[in-house]
């Protein structure tokens, strides 16, 4: 066939020509891209839908953590520790004993404290008992100084008639001065000695004070030998050891009341421009993952970034400043039942998402928490203290009442015995 033919042929319109492989793939690659482009679009639609209507009213951080109250068990006064009651990961109650410490020097002091104040008891009673002996001798100088006195007017009466002599009559008034001194005297013992019982008894005597004050302070570091739990909760941090001496207030061990713990969440100081306190918290905990949800609420905000509160803060003032973006801890309350389902422990990592919608709450705490931590577990030991005393003074007393209930001072104890 001729050329001529062939191009004939080419230029046939019963023949078209075929598309070229480059052709075909320019075509799959703009509906790809036209594909993704819409379907970008689309997701950037939905996203926007999405953040509009529900998205922006949540505030989210993974920089959280389980927090709680660490309370150190700290010795109150000095000894040799003799025994341990409580260990690491153990349950304790609130006024359990969790050491011991030797109350050998402790309890010498206490015997001696115990005798001071039954000899000042009776040493007030005697200055009672005197004032009785004195007004009775007053009495009888009194007597003394009437009887020389009549002595001494029956002679001057007689004196000009001869039967009594002047040597006898001026015996006669020396000793009714003699008398009259005596009298003073006993007078002065008299008001000597209600100057140190008047306006008190026996028990509110100052001498008796000052003992029962030695007693107490003796029977408290008797006491304070043996240290209980302050809390309940589960021990952590333990670091004495058996025959150790240890001084007062060097930290023993910890107690972590894990009913009590809440959330630090550290949000960017750009999330938290809608946050109040009192809105409501969704939490997750990775040690239970997504199958645990707490609930929990917003309780507050501290009052400085992270890095305020660093060992080491910032200086930027030094010129060489870089801003960055700071955190700020925002305190989680978590709900008690929750707590008591799924327990925490502290330091645990937490994801947190705060509805921020509401912002009817305050951004800084208004008031004192309503109900203070306090333990009452060192209370007994001050009442324990006082019933030792009035038993004491009840004692040496003559069973006298001391100013406490019956029952209190017939039922308390030496803590020796």
């Amino acid at each position: 066939m001729s050329n001529n033919q062939q191009a004939a042929g080419t230029n046939n319109p019963q023949h078209p020509a075929q598309p070229t492989p480059a052709t075909s793939n320019n075509g799959k690659r703009k509906r790809m891209l036209l594909s993704l482009t819409a379907a970008l679009v689309v997701a950037g639609i939905g996203y926007g839908v999405y953040w509009g209507l529900y998205a922006r009213h949540f505030e989210n951080t993974d920089d959280a953590y389980v927090a709680g109250n660490v309370v150190q068990v700290t010795p109150l006064v000095g000894g040799t520790v003799v025994s341990i009651a409580a260990d690491d990961t153990q349950l304790v109650t609130a006024g359990q004993p969790l050491i011991q410490l030797d109350r050998a020097d402790s309890q010498v002091m206490l015997e001696q404290a115990e005798a001071q104040l039954a000899q000042a008891v009776r040493e007030v009673r005697t200055l009672y008992v005197n004032n009785g002996s004195l007004a009775a001798n007053v009495a009888l100088r009194e007597a003394d100084v009437a009887k020389a006195r009549d002595d001494l007017r029956r002679r001057q009466a007689i004196a000009g008639s001869g039967a009594v002599s002047n040597e006898e009559i001026s015996h006669a008034q020396s000793a009714l001065k003699g008398a009259e001194s005596a009298l003073q005297a006993a007078r002065e013992q008299l008001a000597s000695n209600k100057v140190l019982t008047d306006q008190t008894t026996v028990e509110k005597h100052p001498n008796v004070q000052r003992a029962a004050a030695n007693l107490r302070s003796a029977y408290l570091a008797f006491a304070r030998s043996s240290m209980p739990a302050p809390v309940t909760g589960y021990v952590a941090k333990r670091s004495v050891q058996v025959g150790q001496r240890v001084a007062a207030g060097a930290p023993l061990m910890a107690v972590v009341p894990l009913d009590q713990v809440w959330v630090d969440a550290n949000f960017k100081e750009v999330q938290i421009t809608h946050m109040r306190i009192g809105q409501p918290v969704t939490l997750e905990a990775d040690v239970y993952g997504s199958k645990v949800e707490y609930q929990g609420k917003v309780a507050g905000f501290s009052a400085g970034t992270g890095s305020a509160f660093s060992l080491l803060p910032a200086q930027n003032a030094t010129g060489n400043w870089i801003k960055v973006v700071q955190r700020l801890p925002v305190r989680i309350a978590l709900d008690p039942q929750q707590l008591t389902d799924h327990p925490l422990r502290v330091g645990l990592s937490m994801t947190v998402k705060v509805d921020v919608r509401r912002e009817e709450g305050a951004s800084l705490a208004a008031a004192a928490p309503a109900k203070p931590m306090q333990t009452d577990v060192y209370d007994k030991v001050a009442q324990d203290a006082d019933q030792l005393i009035a038993r004491i003074i009840a004692a040496n007393n003559g069973g006298r009442s001391t100013g406490l209930p019956a029952a209190s001072a017939a039922n308390a104890k030496p803590a020796n015995t």
